[in-house]
């Protein structure tokens, strides 16, 4: 499940988070905590359906990819997507309220309309954007 949702590349994540903070005056409190929580969660989510949805491309130019390699079933790697955006969605309840919620909702939605329909079209770059954006939000 680490290789499946790249683990270690979303240290990058909790720092968007901060930023949006220091950007708005907020101080890095147990309410930011649970908002990079949830991003994090967000992000491993993408991660994992981005992996579901290229299983067949990975099978054959990335055979060492968790899907192909056997490591985990492509229905796993669904199941884990949509578990932890409803973790990260509840992470951003708890943390900021609706307000939260209703953000962190914007970016589950960028990041399953990427992965899904988005990824491999001209509007592929916005929709990236648009989801590391939501995230300093």
């Amino acid at each position: 499940m680490v290789r499946l949702v790249r683990a270690p590349a979303a240290l990058s994540v909790p720092g968007d988070v901060l930023c949006g903070a220091a950007a708005a005056g907020r101080p890095a409190d147990a309410r930011t905590l649970g908002t990079a929580a949830s991003s994090v969660c967000l992000y491993w989510a993408g991660m994992a359906l981005n992996d579901y949805v290229d299983a067949p491309l990975d099978a054959q130019e990335r055979p060492e990819r968790p899907i192909p390699a056997r490591e985990i079933k492509r229905r796993t790697a669904f199941a884990a997507a949509a578990g932890l955006t409803a973790a990260g969605l509840a992470l951003a309840a708890v943390s900021r309220g609706r307000r939260g919620l209703a953000r962190a909702g914007a970016l589950a939605t960028a990041v399953w309309a990427y992965d899904l329909v988005l990824k491999d079209t001209p509007a592929g770059p916005a929709a990236m954007a648009a989801a590391r954006g939501l995230d300093v939000l």
